[in-house]
């Protein structure tokens, strides 16, 4: 009988244990689903960081695209006008007039008026570009992301625009005008007998030589000024074109990003 009583015994703690084990299995699965809710919400949260800290890290990388390019203009617009303006005062300085020829009163002003105007013009791109270049420079030194605000190229945008301006565009259709009435003051009064200018009747061996040169030269600079005119106007339209397109797809980008979050914030609100 007491063995007996043992078994009763045993048994109804045996069925306890399967039924306590039994629960322990069963207990887990409301617990599981909590986490994996929970799991979600972690993934959609580290994943819209990731993408804000990637549209940041964007944000910071087209600013230093924009100070590269910057100061790359600042460099090129220096250069091209001080060796234009240096090339325009030894022209001035270095020409002969020749004091026995009576020289058009226009072509004299017009030539002094121009290299006056080309000297002017390049001198302030290149003040320009010098004063914005050294605090360019010191900020493009400096391998941090976040200084990239330090820089003045944003606030000072327009005068870096205006000095490259000056340096390719306007400098170098004043220089191309400097190169036609330099070769007209150079070449006019050659084989002129006269100190007027005057037509004189060719003779045998002999004619205008010099007018025949300086016109030659203004028939072969005005083709070349007009392609420097349309490719100036074609690659700026090129320019903005490439750079509207850049935008659309930056904007497209964009609008797939929102559509993706709200994507995840209806389905996060399902959960």
């Amino acid at each position: 009988p007491r063995r007996a009583g043992r078994r009763r015994d045993e048994v109804p703690s045996g069925v306890a244990m399967s039924s306590e084990r039994s629960a322990a299995a069963g207990s887990p699965a409301p617990l599981c689903s909590e986490p994996a809710g929970a799991d979600y919400r972690d993934w959609v949260r580290r994943s819209y960081l990731e993408l804000v800290s990637s549209n940041h890290h964007s944000v910071q990388a087209l600013s230093w695209r924009k100070l590269y390019l910057s100061r790359a203009k600042l460099k090129a617009s220096s250069r091209t006008s001080a060796l234009l303006s240096g090339f325009a005062m030894v022209a001035m300085v270095e020409v002969q007039l020749e004091m026995d020829y009576n020289y058009p009163k226009f072509l004299l002003i017009a030539f002094s008026a121009c290299t006056t105007v080309l000297v002017a013009v390049h001198l302030f791109a290149l003040l320009i570009s010098t004063c914005i270049l050294p605090n360019v420079e010191a900020v493009s030194n400096i391998h941090n992301l976040n200084s990239v605000n330090e820089s003045p190229h944003e606030r000072m945008h327009y005068y870096i625009e205006l000095a490259w301006g000056f340096s390719t565009a306007l400098g170098i259709i004043l220089f191309l005008l400097e190169v036609v009435l330099l070769c007209w003051i150079k070449f006019l009064p050659v084989d002129s007998k006269r100190k007027t200018p005057q037509v004189v009747p060719a003779q045998p061996g002999e004619g205008h030589t010099g007018r025949d040169a300086a016109l030659t030269s203004t028939i072969i600079m005005a083709p070349v000024g007009l392609i420097f005119v349309i490719f100036t106007v074609h690659f700026y339209r090129s320019l903005v074109g490439h750079k509207t397109e850049r935008h659309n797809q930056e904007i497209e980008e964009l609008h797939k990003l929102k559509v993706q979050l709200d994507g995840h914030d209806r389905s996060l609100q399902v959960v």
